[in-house]
């Protein structure tokens, strides 16, 4: 299924996101294949990176604990070749990566995995032709990054160029959970929303089933990062699986 499809089919869009190689990645595939079970709409794979500018804590430790027992990027494309998984994943990995493997490279190897999305949080939009080109003639879509402090007329330009679906940045910094969010966020989304041909998925801070409902009434579903990283790194399992079943069947 295609990623937009398949946000577009959701009741609410979960996207959980968790860090490839985060406990071997003799891991990788029941750690998705839980995700799955619980109801997710897709899953954000994480790629270790050591300089993860984007990334709260959380997700850094993660990336390191995944480094230190020497993950690569090509690794994880290998491993997920083999997955069984039959909701879209996306990637999300910083643009160096990428480069070290070769960007067509890359495509050619992530063509062979369930992967339909990409998110490169250092890669501005004046430079996605580093990326798009290669994408042409593929299902994988490039996922833009909106800040909900841009100007309109930037939210605008990026929403109409969009592909899979948008991933509106709720707060300025890192990743990480957070207890409040700003007063002008709801007006921002709902203007993006309206400029937007793709879904429209909010990120960065979410982390219960509060902000969740929160966001579904302004947006297509929400991208769960640290809570998630956390929760798979305590092998909190059942924990993990009624967050994310909770989140899924949330009304609109």
């Amino acid at each position: 299924m295609k990623l937009q499809q398949a946000i577009e089919n959701a009741h609410v869009a979960v996207v959980p996101y968790m860090m490839a190689g985060d406990g071997g990645l003799d891991q990788l595939e029941s750690q998705m294949q839980l995700l799955s079970d619980a109801g997710a709409t897709a899953i954000e794979i994480g790629i270790p990176f050591s300089d993860p500018v984007a990334d709260g804590p959380v997700i850094q430790k993660a990336g390191s604990r995944a480094l230190e027992a020497n993950i690569s990027l090509e690794q994880i494309l290998n491993q997920l070749a083999t997955s069984k998984i039959d909701i879209p994943l996306v990637v999300m990995s910083y643009f160096n990566p990428i480069y070290h493997l070769g960007v067509e490279k890359f495509i050619e190897l992530a063509q062979k995995t369930p992967i339909k999305g990409l998110i490169i949080p250092d890669l501005p939009y004046e430079h996605r032709d580093l990326v798009q080109p290669y994408l042409e003639n593929t299902d994988i879509a490039l996922i833009p990054l909106i800040s909900l402090t841009s100007p309109k007329e930037r939210i605008e330009l990026i929403a109409k160029q969009a592909q899979g679906f948008i991933y509106a940045v709720t707060v300025n910094g890192t990743t990480g959970e957070r207890a409040v969010f700003g007063d002008t966020i709801d007006e921002t989304l709902t203007f993006l929303k309206q400029v937007s041909p793709v879904p429209v998925l909010a990120g960065f801070g979410i982390s219960n089933l509060d902000h969740v409902a929160r966001f579904a009434n302004v947006c297509d579903g929400v991208i769960v990062g640290s809570k998630v990283v956390q929760l798979l790194h305590e092998g909190k399992h059942d924990e993990l699986s009624e967050f994310i079943t909770g989140a899924s069947q949330l009304t609109r």
